[in-house]
């Protein structure tokens, strides 16, 4: 099918179909959402989630305590957001149930940059998928049941069509109550039409903006008199209004109020009658126009504390559904919004090194972090994250002590994401002859960036001490790893003979046995085989080789008893593997004739040092990266 095929069938998809009122009602007969509400509809749009069981995964178990959480198709990319999605989409299940979400406006409350307009897009998105039905010419687009009397009428509905009473929510518009007059009575003479909700017809779907105290009123959401009308018809004759208000284009849909805080108290009152009664009344003296839909607001949280404390808004303060959309906490899910971000543009195939976006995700993550007592919070971010630290830190914290001390209000301030494309932009953009992104040109760009950005002064201290404390080491640990393993061609191979050699020679010292070396028929006492273990624990600074030792050895006889006798990986336990790349890595001096890019004196360096690029290439740099960061390397750890 080409393009234009393409385009003209999603064209005649969403075309109006038409029949008469009685179609109408029999259709309602045999399909219950031709009479659905707008929250049934958006349901509907939203699918069934996919339920996943987090105690069969070590690392969601740790985040959400086994339980069983939902994730639902259409909020897929949405990352690190589970319980906003959760608690928007129990809004719309509840309110589909008639319960009293039905009546509330739907408000998500969070910080700049946090992905509350984001949100809004899917929502109304989702809203174009399912159709609705409404009044041929309504300009409303109300819903026929509307020409009903629930009083007089309900009863016969349900008997003869099976539509609850409940389901007759709205009442007739004054558009419908003169067509009903000029057919005199005759109900039969209404057409009802099939519509898609759009946003680019506004059909079913408006935006409200605030504009400012002085020229800003209600005929944002209701509509006014069309000017242009009056020489034709009288000043409340419904065919002079124009229902152009936010309200009249999103009946049986829903309406976007964007910083709904930002406008007058007397702009806002007809949502209160909107929400609670189903009708507003317009600007002139006809009568109320009926509203069945969803009023979707958003804000920041200063508007919203603001709005708050006045108390003469708590009339209104009780109609609303608030929906937290903090910043992401978890710095995998971060990347992944980054990642997502680089595919949308031309950077999607630019090189960006190992370790570049989960370096910025923890610096801005740590920045929306509360500082909690007696604990790091580089570690507080890692449990965050579903790590397990027992092994390695073992002052950190449960994710729930940290939650619980950290208060509600987590995540509400700190860096936004937005700051964080802005940083990434910089620095796949800061060599002139690459585009491409390192670590090493993070860390300097993002020292910049918070130099103009005159914070105050607590905080820019804040932030420089997670680089200088936190990043910058840890990625000098990282790039040294990369080098190292690039460097040692049968790296995995050589890291598990030291793994087993120190087992074993643990193994025959606790139990005070010699042991004879069967490759080179050695025999080693416990005095010799003390002194081989110490070379391979002292480079990590082992304080306490005995215990360690018996640790090591229960570990790993516990672990071959389920892996059929034999030894585990040689990095399957964190202590161990952290000891045993110390001693691979502990001699620098040997790595320098390969690493460096200096003029080399044998043809063996030279081939050696083209192996190493080669294999660093292999593992996701560029050619000009590896000489950047070897020689970054290199200087830290001479200074050092």
């Amino acid at each position: 099918m080409s393009i234009f095929d393409h385009v003209q069938s999603r064209y005649e998809r969403v075309q109006q179909e038409e029949m008469s009122l009685q179609e109408y009602l029999e259709l309602c007969r045999q399909d219950r959402s031709a009479y659905a509400s707008a929250a049934e509809r958006m349901l509907a749009a939203i699918g069934e989630p996919e339920v996943i069981d987090t105690a069969k995964d070590p690392s969601l178990s740790r985040i959400f305590s086994n339980k069983l959480i939902r994730r639902y198709p259409s909020f897929a990319e949405f990352y690190g957001m589970e319980e906003a999605i959760e608690q928007i989409v129990s809004y719309f299940r509840h309110a589909a149930q008639g319960l009293e979400e039905r009546k509330q406006i739907l408000y998500l409350l969070g910080p700049v940059g946090g992905g509350k307009s984001s949100l809004a897009e899917r929502l109304k998105l989702l809203m174009e998928q399912i159709p609705f039905y409404a009044i041929k010419g309504s300009p409303v687009y109300e819903s026929p049941l509307g020409l009903f009397s629930l009083e007089e009428d309900g009863e016969v509905l349900e008997k003869e069509y099976g539509i609850p009473r409940r389901c007759m929510r709205s009442a007739m518009s004054p558009w419908a109550a003169k067509r009903l007059n000029e057919y005199g009575g005759d109900l039969s003479q209404f057409r009802v039409v099939k519509l898609y909700p759009s946003r680019l017809n506004q059909i079913a779907i408006s935006k409200t903006e605030p504009g400012d105290d002085n020229n800003q009123d209600i005929s944002a959401l209701v509509g006014k008199v069309d000017i242009r009308q009056l020489e034709l018809y009288a000043q409340d004759d419904p065919d002079a209004y124009s229902f152009s208000g936010g309200l009249c284009k999103a009946n049986q849909g829903l309406m976007e109020f964007v910083e709904m805080f930002k406008a007058p108290i007397k702009v806002l009152h007809p949502l209160l009658t909107a929400t609670q009664e189903g009708n507003y009344n317009p600007t002139e003296g006809m009568g109320a126009i009926p509203f069945d839909g969803v009023v979707l607001a958003h804000s920041n949280e200063s508007e919203w504390q603001a709005f708050r404390n006045n108390r003469n808004n708590e009339a209104f303060l009780d109609r609303v559904f608030i929906v937290k959309v903090p910043y992401c906490l978890r710095a995998s899910e971060e990347v992944k919004i980054y990642a997502k971000l680089l595919e949308h543009s031309s950077l999607n195939h630019a090189p960006c090194a190992p370790d570049t976006l989960r370096m910025l995700s923890q610096f801005i993550v740590l920045s929306r972090l509360q500082e909690p007592e007696n604990s790091s919070i580089y570690s507080k971010m890692r449990i965050y994250d579903g790590e397990n630290l027992k092994d390695t830190d073992p002052r950190a914290k449960s994710i729930q002590e940290y939650r619980d001390s950290a208060g509600v209000d987590e995540g509400m301030d700190g860096l936004s994401t937005r700051f964080a494309f802005k940083i990434l932009s910089k620095v796949f953009n800061f060599d002139a002859s690459e585009v491409a992104a390192n670590p090493v040109h993070l860390l300097y760009v993002l020292e910049q960036r918070l130099e103009q950005e005159q914070l105050p002064k607590e905080t820019h201290e804040r932030y420089l001490r997670f680089i200088k404390e936190y990043l910058a080491p840890r990625y000098v640990d990282f790039i040294g790893k990369e080098i190292q393993t690039a460097y040692l061609e049968s790296y995995s191979e050589y890291g598990q003979n030291i793994f087993d050699r120190y087992v074993t020679y643990a193994d025959f010292w606790i139990q005070d046995q010699e042991y004879r070396d069967p490759e080179t028929g050695e025999l080693l006492n416990r005095q010799s085989l003390n002194e081989e273990l110490e070379k391979i624990e002292k480079p990590a600074g082992i304080s306490n080789p005995k215990d360690f030792r018996h640790e090591v050895v229960n570990f790993v006889l516990r672990a071959r008893a389920q892996n059929n006798g034999m030894n585990p990986g040689w990095q399957s336990y964190e202590k161990l593997r952290a000891v045993i790349e110390k001693k691979m890595f502990a001699n620098t001096e040997e790595l320098l004739p390969v690493i460096s890019f200096n003029a080399k004196a044998s043809a063996s360096d030279q081939r050696k040092h083209e192996d190493f690029v080669a294999r660093m290439v292999d593992r996701g740099y560029t050619e000009k990266q590896v000489r950047l960061l070897s020689e970054w390397y290199l200087r830290v750890r001479k200074s050092q």
